[in-house]
């Protein structure tokens, strides 16, 4: 297989405009699931008509394209190694985060049970971004001999670590929220929830920031836009429930970024 910038350019500004779609469509109505499907599900028939999997189950098929793609696209490189650098970012970096989703994350979590038609747009959109960001890791990505001195490839390494730290922990918080079987919601407590209701989001975000700078190319960077997109309403929409929910919700807290929203 061969590069194609052409590819690289389109797929890449599908992504964008994706997001910019989902930022206008769920800027102001949260999507349905999670907490956010409560009120919904309450309406008389709404419930019955949408079929759910167990959160443990769902969480693992969805995140698995993400995974396998870029490392199936790895595997059948020619010939199969790691020697580019582009392809040690990939496995480390891009593969790490979504093994840990894949298959740490998916069974610790004590989620709601998740709606079949979310998990089908989750599982294709992780087959497209997975295809996206491997085939320009594996095929395209060139990089000069010190780039591992660059100043863009170690503070996108340390960001992308950092995000992950506190993506990981701020997991680990939540799942303390609730006792094995429990749905009921509570007030997130400690870490970087002190200051934010979507630390968790947050880290994601700093995560992949990291990787479009450490990267520096058009696919990771459309990534992170679109994950910026996707998870910053979210995190907006989440502060808001817990501020209607709890009328001793901590009023100093922001939705997403410290200090400022």
């Amino acid at each position: 297989m061969e590069c194609s910038p052409y590819l690289v350019v389109a797929l890449s500004s599908t992504l964008v405009a994706l997001g910019m779609l989902i930022l206008w469509r769920y800027g102001h109505t949260p999507t349905r699931y999670g907490k956010h499907a409560e009120a919904w599900e309450k309406q008389p028939g709404q419930g019955r008509r949408r079929l759910h999997l167990p959160a443990k189950c769902a969480w693992f098929l969805q995140e698995l394209p993400a995974f396998l793609v870029p490392a199936l696209l790895l595997a059948l490189r020619s010939p199969p190694r790691f020697a580019p650098l582009g392809c040690r970012l990939l496995g480390s970096m891009f593969c790490g985060h979504y093994f840990h989703r894949t298959f740490i994350y998916s069974l610790l979590t004590r989620g709601r049970p998740f709606p079949l038609h979310t998990l089908l747009s989750g599982m294709l959109f992780c087959v497209y971004n997975g295809f996206l960001q491997g085939y320009y890791m594996v095929y395209c990505a060139e990089y000069p001999d010190d780039w591992c001195n660059d100043i863009r490839f170690t503070s996108g390494i340390l960001l992308f670590l950092f995000g992950m730290g506190i993506n990981i922990h701020s997991d680990f918080l939540l799942r303390q929220l609730r006792k094995p079987g429990e749905l009921t919601y509570k007030i997130p407590q400690g870490g970087l929830f002190v200051y934010v209701s979507g630390a968790n989001f947050f880290g994601e975000i700093l995560e992949w920031v990291g990787y479009a700078i450490a990267t520096w190319c058009l696919p990771a960077f459309a990534f992170a836009l679109f994950t910026v997109c996707f998870v910053g309403p979210r995190a907006y929409h989440h502060h808001r429930y817990y501020l209607r929910k709890f009328t001793g919700y901590p009023r100093s807290r922001k939705a997403l970024i410290p200090f400022i929203f």
